[in-house]
């Protein structure tokens, strides 16, 4: 990931180009893609990774375990789609907040080591308490 003046803070037009290509990746429906935003060693966490598949603890290490994960949910969400609602940017991360196919809002945290995704967390919003899950 691309920073501003070789510090850790994320450039603005670095953290608006990976938001729309995962986006694209997630609403082309390939896991393949959508992957390739991920470390091979990545670790991912979502609440409703720990529903699905409760002996994670919600908790997916590796592209493999992401992939299986993944694979469970495009399954069960056929006209799954995103829409970004606004990207913000900090110290090696970049969150996404997005509009689901059911219109939840939700926000993807992305650490970055590199040019790839170290760590991500999805969540539903707070406010609402919309899972997004069907």
């Amino acid at each position: 990931m691309r920073t501003v003046d070789d510090d850790r803070v994320v450039d603005h037009a670095a953290a608006l180009a990976f938001a729309a290509s995962w986006v694209d990746a997630w609403n082309s429906h390939d896991l393949d893609r959508i992957l390739e935003h991920f470390a091979d060693d990545a670790v991912f966490s979502s609440p409703i990774a720990a529903a699905l598949l409760p002996e994670s603890g919600g908790v997916l290490v590796g592209k493999s375990a992401i992939r299986g994960y993944w694979e469970i949910g495009l399954a069960r969400i056929p006209d799954l789609r995103f829409e970004i609602v606004a990207v913000y940017r900090g110290v090696d991360t970049v969150v996404i907040n997005y509009r689901n196919h059911v219109g939840g809002l939700v926000c993807e945290v992305l650490r970055f080591a590199g040019a790839s995704a170290a760590t991500g967390d999805d969540g539903a919003s707070a406010a609402t308490g919309d899972d997004g899950a069907s």
